[in-house]
């Protein structure tokens, strides 16, 4: 199903509200709360019913009805699944024909108190391709500093996270492989 712009924004303001609901820092949550109230001003009444018309129609979110009166829109877990930051930012990484011989390194030390995030992080960087050398330590051979920096961006994890792009390490050989580079 191919998701337009309006329910890109639909789909990734309700999965803030998610990231909004795991996160123990103010500065975080006040960054995702700026982030949704602007995107949501920009949002037309009009364009936002059909959009969540076929967000609906297509099972990627529901409704609830609150004992208030007022309704929740709520992701579902296909709405979860296809609310991935590579589907809704484009992240996608072209295989060039030719390796340039660099390999890209990403390390991370996320506190614990934003153990949620870490695991999504981890999780995206496993989905984009990246292979895990140790538990916070990540490697790909092919150019993506600007889509690893706009994850890092949008998790606000500026103070944990390390680009690296090297040379050499021990075990290429076995990476090669693994990327199929042989």
């Amino acid at each position: 199903m191919r998701i337009g712009a309006t329910q890109q924004k639909i789909l990734l303001l309700l999965l803030s509200g998610l990231a909004f609901g795991c996160s123990t820092s103010p500065k975080t949550s006040f960054s995702i709360i700026r982030l949704a109230n602007n995107e949501w001003r920009d949002i037309g009444q009009r364009s936002l019913r059909e959009s969540a018309r076929l967000l609906y129609r297509h099972k990627l979110i529901r409704e609830r009805h609150n004992s208030d009166g007022s309704l929740s829109l709520l992701l579902t877990p296909l709405g979860k699944q296809q609310a991935t930051l590579g589907q809704l930012l484009g992240i996608k990484i072209k295989k060039p024909k030719d390796w340039d011989n660099l390999w890209r390194i990403v390390i991370f030390d996320i506190p614990e108190r934003h153990r949620a995030f870490r695991d999504i992080f981890r999780s995206h960087l496993k989905a984009i391709g990246f292979y895990e050398l140790q538990h916070s330590v990540f490697i790909f051979p092919f150019l993506c500093k600007k889509e690893i920096l706009t994850l890092v961006k949008l998790y606000h994890a500026e103070d944990y996270v390390r680009f690296i792009t090297a040379k050499d390490i021990d075990n290429e050989n076995v990476l090669k492989k693994k990327f199929s580079l042989v």
